[in-house]
């Protein structure tokens, strides 16, 4: 069941003022037309929000000029979740924006590339005490792109703006 969310209203997109379960909120992203027509898959949001892990298939749609994975796909991958497992811990009382994000292409990536994004209780706790008096905390997260041998091929490190909401 989902329902809206009123004091995020009009502070963050539709999306974020509807309360999914993570089941839910899988489904949700991996009918996004940006995920969709890539190839991108979300095949786990952990039910605490803690965890999720997205999949990149070799396609014909989502390979570059040189065969290999697109560059702007593996970076899509990566987008929205620390943000998202972030709003989802810290509930509608904290504003979460994306504010930078940084890859490093270290292989070529062929065939199946997965992603898996963690976010500890204890980051969650550091953002809560940073944040306490009202002021902004721009925490950094990194995540591995990695292929079927669980090589590397990518990291992509992302900054977070999180600030308690303003009465």
């Amino acid at each position: 069941m989902s329902r809206v969310m009123p004091a995020q209203a009009g502070t963050q997109g539709w999306l974020s003022r509807i309360t999914l379960g993570a089941a839910g909120l899988r489904r949700v992203i991996n009918w996004w037309p940006p995920f969709l027509c890539a190839g991108i898959r979300v095949r786990e949001i952990g039910s605490d929000f803690r965890s999720a892990t997205v999949e990149l298939r070799m396609r014909f749609f989502n390979r570059n000029y040189v065969g290999t994975h697109f560059g702007g796909s593996l970076f899509a991958m990566t987008d929205p979740f620390f943000m998202v497992l972030m709003m989802r811990n810290l509930g509608p009382d904290y504003v979460v924006w994306d504010k930078q994000g940084t890859v490093r292409f270290l292989k070529p990536a062929r065939g199946t590339v997965t992603a898996r994004f963690r976010i500890p209780e204890e980051r969650v706790d550091e953002v809560r005490r940073a944040t306490a008096d009202g002021g902004k905390f721009e925490p950094v997260f990194r995540v591995d792109i990695v292929d079927e041998q669980g090589v590397t091929v990518a990291d992509v490190e992302k900054t977070l703006h999180i600030r308690k909401r303003r009465p």
